[in-house]
């Protein structure tokens, strides 16, 4: 954002290189981190545009959340991201008139895909934010027999027996991408094909440490790494979670602005606040170096 809270398409290209230095290989556009709730459709249209050229400059995988309560402007975002070159798109729950169970939900998306149906799709479950819980691996089946281009979830969602379920659904056929970064460790010991997540924005060489010490067996390294996650990320909630978490941004040298209304900007003293409590448990050491 400007600090109007306009959109600022220009910072796109710098938030793409400054990802891919980091080592992210993919990147999810609008999502919850992107207030994709905040922005008019016009708006995460041109952001799909912006992110589109920025993405294949950056050779990173690019996913499109075209997620609405609005059916026409959920397909509109689908038809936004087909042109801009997207690689996949993604989409949460109606979040208003919310849908009653998963075979109403599978009917929803295959309306909403409907502009694109050759495009692979996630669904993105975060019940915390949508509001709607419902049996994700229920719904995993009927998407594979009723959306062409089905490949898994995005998984925000608390429920461990649930990401169990869906995990060993019908031998692990659905890929699931885990969205809880405090938890990382534990997505992937239980067979999570990869993850998405705020602070992997800024933090992701922490996380890329946490991947690494697992696929070496090194599980007491893992654990030690997802530890300076969780209290990381413990700090963040008492600050108020994703305005602190943009307010990171600037500090490890990548401003993406305020937050728009209605969250709120830090305060000037809660920003110094924060710089303190981040060098004191050593967070610009180890997060994002």
């Amino acid at each position: 954002m400007h600090d109007d809270f306009s959109v600022n398409y220009e910072r796109v290209p710098a938030q793409a290189e400054h990802l891919a230095k980091l080592g992210v290989r993919g990147v999810f556009v609008g999502g919850t981190t992107g207030e994709c709730q905040s922005l008019t459709t016009g708006e995460r249209q041109k952001l799909f545009e912006a992110w589109g050229s920025a993405a294949r400059n950056n050779r990173q995988h690019f996913v499109a959340h075209v997620g609405h309560n609005s059916l026409p402007d959920a397909q509109a975002l689908v038809r936004a991201a087909s042109g801009s070159g997207a690689d996949v798109i993604s989409a949460m729950a109606p979040t208003f008139f919310k849908p009653a169970n998963a075979e109403a939900l599978c009917d929803w998306f295959v309306e909403v895909t409907r502009p694109a149906p050759e495009m692979p799709f996630y669904f993105y479950d975060i019940p915390l934010m949508t509001g709607v819980t419902l049996d994700t691996r229920e719904f995993i089946d009927l998407a594979k027999e009723r959306l062409p281009r089905f490949v898994g979830v995005k998984f925000s969602n608390f429920d461990d027996d649930m990401l169990q379920a869906c995990v060993r659904n019908k031998g692990g056929s659905a890929s699931i991408l885990y969205g809880i970064d405090q938890r990382l460790l534990h997505g992937l010991s239980v067979g999570c094909h990869g993850a998405v997540g705020s602070t992997y924005n800024f933090a992701a060489p922490l996380y890329r440490r946490i991947q690494a010490a697992f696929d070496e067996g090194d599980l007491d390294a893992a654990e030690a790494l997802q530890a300076k996650s969780a209290g990381m990320i413990k700090l963040f909630m008492e600050c108020d979670y994703l305005p602190t978490a943009k307010a990171v941004m600037a500090l490890v040298g990548m401003d993406c602005g305020p937050v728009r209304p209605p969250l709120q900007r830090l305060s000037p003293a809660s920003l110094d606040q924060l710089q303190r409590d981040l060098d004191a448990m050593g967070f610009f050491d180890w997060a994002v170096n």
